[in-house]
């Protein structure tokens, strides 16, 4: 009999931490390290030992560097060059100022995981739990950008930037 409960325990205790690791397993299957801020709305991690680029899905940061975006998005707004990109500084740096090198983020993919550009494409969860890409829009450093099917959180945007607006954060401030 007594080797029958022995049996019985060792079950019991191999069925928990199969139950344990599983759900460790789970609860980090998301979860990197930031690399760098590349800018805005770009941030590099490091993701099962390589680097990767990763595009905030949903929002837009004016440039931080003068390029052919840049220029594109001056033309269309009828901004000076050198207003766009000192817009997109002043983002970078509010997100520089909520993520540094070495912090650990979750991240959270849509339909599509990749950009043509090769980019991860995801919604970025802060360790406090405030999703970063909802963030960057309420604190008005970020526009609502959309790319069918990654639409999950669309409304949710567009709210966030009419409340960046009405309440004159961030790039909307009148500095």
């Amino acid at each position: 009999m007594r080797g029958g409960v022995r049996k019985h325990f060792f079950y019991y205790y191999f069925f928990l931490l199969l139950i344990f690791a599983t759900s460790c397993s789970k609860r980090t299957e998301n979860e990197v390290l930031v690399s760098r801020i590349i800018d805005g709305d770009t941030i590099e991690i490091l993701l099962e030992g390589q680097k990767e680029k990763v595009r905030l899905i949903g929002i837009d940061t004016p440039e931080s560097r003068l390029n052919k975006k840049a220029k594109k998005d001056a033309k269309r707004t009828n901004t000076d060059v050198k207003e766009i990109k000192k817009m997109g500084i002043r983002a970078k740096n509010f997100l520089k100022s909520i993520i540094k090198p070495g912090d650990g983020i979750r991240l959270e993919y849509d339909v599509t995981h990749r950009d043509q550009y090769g980019r991860i494409l995801a919604y970025i969860y802060l360790s406090d739990g405030q999703m970063l890409n909802d963030l960057l829009v309420k604190e008005g450093f970020a526009n609502t950008l959309t790319y069918p099917p990654n639409v999950k959180y669309e409304e949710r945007f567009r709210e966030s930037l009419r409340y960046a607006r009405e309440n004159k954060k961030g790039l909307w401030s009148e500095e």
